[in-house]
């Protein structure tokens, strides 16, 4: 296969890097708007801004993977993602080893599925969607384009996360719950109703105390 760019150089690309190297997966480097780690992170070079990066790559040259991970919004990830698909781009889809993943699940482009993960039957995943480490996505699920699935969440069957949504880390969702687009479902929260677009929402039982 091609070798893969990181763009963006957070927390998460160190995640990120190391589940390249797990599915021995090429990496040439990482792009950031500043060299905020040295000059490489974890032994992978920076390789400058993201504009820099283009005047030396080509779209036949290299697939990327975002390093940018989501923290209650995924609008970054959502402009990095539209950006570089425009210009031509192909995206990786990361899956850890550890992942438990049913045969009949459809995932999109720029997926991320990390450590220890499981997705069960029936789930459709969009493009530019991440299901952090230890998540759980239960039977007949949809998490459409560019939400994000923080550590450790529990989505039980036949749910919806809407495009650009966000459900932090541990949070539970019930069965046949809808969460909106670019919704926010805060750490720990425990979701018996659905949640409206661009909503904020808290707390156990979870409730929507503002947007997102």
């Amino acid at each position: 296969m091609k070798p893969v760019v990181v763009i963006g150089g957070g927390g998460h690309a160190k995640v990120v890097i190391q589940t390249l190297r797990l599915t021995g997966t090429p990496v040439v480097g990482y792009t950031d708007l500043e060299d905020r780690h040295g000059g490489s992170i974890q032994g992978v070079p920076y390789l400058g801004t993201d504009e820099a990066f283009v005047l030396c790559y080509t779209p036949g040259d290299v697939v990327l993977t975002i390093g940018l991970g989501s923290v209650k919004s995924n609008v970054p990830r959502i402009r990095l993602y539209t950006r570089f698909k425009e210009l031509g781009y192909p995206f990786h889809s990361l899956i850890h080893p550890s992942a438990v993943i049913a045969d009949d699940v459809v995932i999109g482009e720029a997926v991320q599925i990390m450590a220890g993960a499981v997705i069960q039957p029936s789930v459709r995943i969009g493009a530019n969607v991440i299901v952090n480490t230890r998540a759980s996505v239960d039977h007949d699920c949809r998490l459409d384009d560019h939400c994000s699935i923080a550590p450790g969440a529990i989505i039980t069957g036949a749910v919806t996360v809407a495009t650009g949504a966000f459900v932090g880390a541990g949070a539970t969702i019930i069965q046949n719950i809808t969460i909106g687009q670019h919704a926010c479902v805060g750490a720990g929260a425990v979701v018996l109703q659905d949640v409206r677009p661009g909503s904020t929402a808290v707390g156990i039982p979870a409730k929507e105390v503002g947007s997102s």
